[in-house]
């Protein structure tokens, strides 16, 4: 791979990096809108958008457009051409239950780029128009928390991970999709342009410095939660709903459970009733806020869905043995978090402190 000196760029300067864009039928926009911008932006001086450092063509096979799953339309810049000519082929993924992700001919297009080993690369569900195309057979897989049971349940000899951002192993690379995007294609950037072009992509697109690709998912495939998918899901819905908790009954309805089997799922696999799961998630959520934000006890109760500090402090008080402000040390090191980070590293230690497991 070839790396330049991120200086005044030159139209003469031959591309650092090459991609080509396969898109599937009903596409996230979102997750071809940030790579390619992040090549944009570093391809070039300011934003002018000349591409000089890095390179970029949206390919397909017919020339009609190709619809994203918001509805609108991007049209090819390229047929299907040499894959060769490429350091990478990007599948961008859409919406999986909507019909044939992609025609024949670009499927056929995928395999020949294998076969002369160019690296292939799966964003959103692109990973798996490359698992049902056969192309990921010994590779490990890097799947959105959202779609890990889809992805089990279509491809069960591949093992999926929605533990982190992105993966790469060895000639494939696979990403979660959503703001991952971004920190894949700056992760590519810095390794074929530099550092300094990573960083001016992802400073201008207003997002900080890159996240490594085995940083966790907002979100991940809880492990609490045993074998049943059912249970998975409501644990999900759980996350999801910290601030304003859902009540058990509307959890059963979303799952198409009476609240009876739903009780009874929870209690075959996590030994608790849903109602004690779900303030289990919270208080190791707000654990969690008090060891690593400066919030107010008051502000972390209300966002973890307590009516106020007072009934917090008691329940927090029973679960842990510790009341909410003698947590916190006065040196101890305070980072900011996402919410959804939170939750999902709050769920797995607060559950497990319990016979939950």
């Amino acid at each position: 791979m070839s790396r330049l000196p991120f200086g005044r760029a030159t139209p003469c300067e031959t591309p650092s990096l090459k991609v080509g864009f396969l898109l599937a039928h009903q596409f996230t926009i979102s997750a071809l809108s940030l790579f390619m911008d992040a090549l944009r932006l570093a391809a070039d001086e300011g934003d002018r958008s000349r591409p000089i450092r890095c390179s970029w063509s949206v390919m397909a096979a017919r020339p009609e457009p190709i619809r994203s799953s918001c509805g609108v339309t991007v049209s090819r810049t390229a047929p299907l051409t040499d894959p060769k000519q490429f350091d990478y082929i990007v599948v961008v993924g859409g919406l999986l239950h909507s019909g044939e992700q992609m025609d024949d001919a670009s499927i056929a297009y995928l395999r020949a780029a294998a076969s002369a080993g160019v690296p292939l690369v799966g964003v959103c569900t692109g990973s798996f128009v490359l698992a049902r195309a056969g192309l990921m057979r010994g590779r490990r897989c890097c799947i959105s928390w959202y779609h890990h049971a889809d992805f089990e349940a279509e491809f069960p000899d591949i093992k999926p991970e929605a533990d982190q951002l992105f993966m790469v192993d060895r000639d494939r690379i696979t990403c979660a999709g959503g703001s991952g995007v971004a920190d894949l294609a700056a992760f590519l950037i810095e390794r074929h342009v530099g550092a300094s072009a990573a960083q001016k992509s992802l400073h201008v697109l207003q997002l900080q410095n890159r996240r490594q690709g085995s940083d966790a998912q907002p979100h991940a495939a809880t492990g609490t939660a045993g074998g049943d998918d059912r249970v998975r899901r409501a644990i999900l819905l759980m996350e999801q709903h910290v601030a304003e908790p859902l009540s058990v009954e509307t959890i059963a309805h979303r799952l198409q459970l009476s609240s009876r089997q739903l009780e009874r799922l929870f209690q075959d696999t996590l030994s608790v009733s849903p109602a004690v799961a779900y303030r289990q998630l919270r208080l190791g959520y707000a654990k969690r806020l008090l060891q690593t934000t400066r919030k107010s006890v008051t502000d972390i109760a209300i966002e973890a869905g307590f009516c106020d500090g007072a009934h917090f402090a008691r329940q927090f008080r029973a679960h842990f043995g510790i009341a909410p402000r003698d947590l916190r040390a006065p040196e101890s090191v305070v980072l900011e978090m996402t919410p959804q980070a939170s939750v999902r590293s709050a769920c797995d230690a607060s559950m497990a402190q319990e016979t939950v497991m």
